[in-house]
This record gives structure tokens, sequence and C-alpha cells, in this order.
């Protein structure tokens, strides 16, 4: 009663999901390497400086980009370790500008029908592509349809398992069977199959783009380390050097520093933290403020455990405040691995194709799993209408002899 009971509840969320699970499997496969295509159509913009000719200061970048765009209000810089590479001013999310380091022109985003391109595929696998306005709704349905894909995943485990244990059984779901000739017996092999391969890594896309769609979820990672979800954030700051942990050091008190240090100075302590940094990106400090906050990646951007923070005193250049990625409390640790587990970013190249080949299998298993119910529930109905009624027998063939 329990294994039918799931059956039929699988078989009902599938049909009910599958449009909706289709467009977020097919949208997640194009998104597969975003970060990458979009970082080698950058690359176009690269400045080539003439032999010996240095960045301008980032005060005059800054300059530059405030006189060429005053509306734009930037809240950070980042700057890569590519000599050649623009610099990056940020306001927020989704609004950023890139300035070129060596003539301080803004430079319009390169391959834009690209970039649109993903914005577009991005909206879709979200939203429907709907408008800020209109996003409610398709939220929900995509909310819901994560769910009932994981109890799919879940539930379709249970369901692999055969009802007797024995190896001609599992090798059916285990193996694809090239006996399996008919479209009835492809389908119920490859459902099976892909099924059980792909469920780990499956289910880790889409447990992480639940937590993404509810509130609960979120704060159901931070409960499960025993954190408070509103207050949780850095372990508390430990002494100067204790491994693994956030340091600090006192502001210094010697009252003959009157004027900050550069953004530039600020930038070469900062590089200091770990010389093989990638990106550095400075929060713009406020005129009056005595510290300095810079993030330092080590990756592509898509790997939690590279980034680190420092903080600087503007007058001194020293370390206020040494924050690594172990320093962050366990449930901040997880939250921020669960962003990039999602599209597999967090273990690099290897795991975004991971991630994108099991949004592919997807598609395959919605569409066998729709056949499957298709010709379970309608083909007989629709042979018994082609047949007609069956002929009357009985008291009225005995009336008439």
């Amino acid at each position: 009663m329990l294994r039918k009971t799931i059956f039929w509840t699988h078989l009902v969320c599938g049909v009910l999901t599958g449009l909706v699970v289709i467009m977020m499997s097919a949208t997640g496969v194009v998104l597969t390497y975003e970060r990458q295509m979009l970082a080698w159509a950058d690359r176009a913009q690269y400045a080539d400086p003439a032999p010996g000719q240095a960045p301008l200061p980032i005060a005059e970048l800054l300059e530059a980009a405030s006189r060429q765009d005053p509306e734009f209000e930037a809240r950070t810089l980042s700057l890569s370790n590519d000599p050649r590479a623009f610099a990056t001013l940020g306001a927020g999310r989704s609004s950023s500008l890139r300035i070129d380091r060596y003539s301080g022109e803004v430079l319009e985003p390169a391959a834009a029908g690209l970039r649109s391109f993903f914005s577009a595929m991005t909206g879709w696998h979200r939203w429907f592509n709907a408008s800020r306005e209109n996003r409610a709704i398709p939220r929900a349905v995509t909310g819901i349809s994560n769910l009932a894909f994981l109890f799919l995943i879940f539930s379709g485990l249970y369901l692999w398992l055969p009802p007797t244990f024995k190896w001609i059984r599992f090798k059916t779901r285990l193996l694809f069977n090239g006996k399996a000739v008919t479209a009835r017996a492809r389908d119920y092999n490859w459902h099976h199959v892909i099924g059980f391969w792909s469920a780990i890594p499956l289910a880790v896309v889409v447990a992480t783009a639940v937590v993404f769609s509810y509130g609960w979820a979120n704060d159901l990672v931070y409960q499960v380390f025993g954190e408070d979800p509103s207050g949780a954030g850095a372990r508390p700051a430990a002494a100067a050097g204790e491994s693994g942990a956030a340091s600090v050091a006192s502001y210094s008190a010697d009252a003959t520093l009157t004027s900050p240090l550069s953004l530039d100075e600020l930038f070469d302590r900062a590089s200091m933290q770990l010389p093989d940094w990638q990106t550095l990106t400075l929060t713009l400090p406020g005129a009056d403020a005595r510290s300095a906050q810079f993030r330092i990646d080590l990756g592509n951007g898509g790997e939690p455990q590279k980034r680190h923070d420092v903080t600087l005193d503007r007058y001194t250049g020293q370390v206020a405040l040494w924050q690594p990625f172990d320093a962050q409390s366990p449930g901040r640790q997880a939250r921020m691995w669960i962003r990039y587990l999602h599209t597999g970013e967090a273990l690099g190249i290897v795991g975004q194709t991971v991630a994108g080949l099991v949004s592919l299998t997807s598609l395959i298993m919605v569409w066998t799993g729709v056949a499957l119910a298709w010709r379970r529930l309608v083909t007989p109905l629709v042979r018994r209408r082609r047949q007609g009624p069956a002929p009357q027998t009985g008291v009225a063939d005995a009336a008439n002899p």
C-alpha cells in the first residue's frame, strides 16, 4: 500500500510540474558555463598598455568615472591581478561600471547580445522572465515545482528499488539495456538508470534551489548548526594570529597620523595579505572612516571557500580585522556554499559540468516519465474509444433468438 501511494503521488507530481521542470532544466543547461563565456568576452576589452605605462591612480579613476557618469554612485571598486583588465565600480548587485585603468575611459559592457541572452535565460530559469512587478506568482510556481522535484528525486529512489532483491532486477535499473527495443521498455530503462546515477548531484542542485525559494528553508540552514538566522555571521573575533579564526589588531593611536593612506597604498597593503589573489574588491570608505574593508578572492568568483575579508587601518595600513572563510560561522559557510553548489561553481569547472549534465538528464527523466504516464493513463482510454462500446449480450439476445 505504501509503495502504491508513493508511486501515484510520484506520477501526479511529475505530470503536474513537468513543463516547469523542463523549463528550469533546459535553461540550467544553457547557463552552465555562463561565467567562463562572459569572462572570455570581457577579454576583448583588456588594454595593452605601452611599455612602461602605469595605470592611473585610483583616485583619478574614480574622478574620471564620476565625470563621465555623474549619476552613478560607486560603492565598491574591484581590481583584477591581470594588469590589462579594466577596473569595475559597483553600485549594488546588478549595477556596475567598467573603466579602463590606463585611459580612465568608461567602457560599455562587451558582448551586449551575449549578456542579454544570459540575462533572459536567468529570468526564465527563476521566474519565467517576468518583469520585476509581476514576479510573485512565477516565483511561487518555480518554488513549488522545486519542492515537488525534490520529492520526485527521493520518492524515485524508493520506487527504484525492485520488489524482490535479485541481481537481474537491479541490472535493468543500473545499466542501459540494449535489448529494450520497444518505446515503453526503452523509456522504462532510461528513466530508472538515469534517475539512479544522477540522483545525488541532482538532489544537491534542487535542494539548494529550495533554499533560494523559501525563507524557512534559508533559515533552516542556520538552525541546523544551532544559529539564529537573524544574527548569522562571523564567529567572535579571536586573538591575532589564531589559526582559522578572525584576527584583530588594535588601531594605532599615533597622533602624528593626520591623513589617511591613498587608495593605491591600501590596495598594495591588502594585496600583500594573500599574494596569490585574483580579485581585490574595496568597499569605498567614507571621508571620515578609519578603516577600509577589502574582499580578497583567490578563485574565479564562484568559489566561496577562496574568498576572504580583511579590514585595514586607513592611516597605518595595519590589519584591523582578518576574516578568512574559515572564520565564518558554520551556518554562514554552509549558506555561502549553497549559493554556488546550485550552479556547481563552488567545485570549479568539474562541478559546473556535473551540474549541467544532471540538468540535461532531468530533461530525459521528465520526458520518459511523462511518456510512461501517458501510456499508462491515456493510451488505454484512447484504445477503448476507438474500439467503441462492447456488444450487448444477455437478456436482449435471449428475447430475440
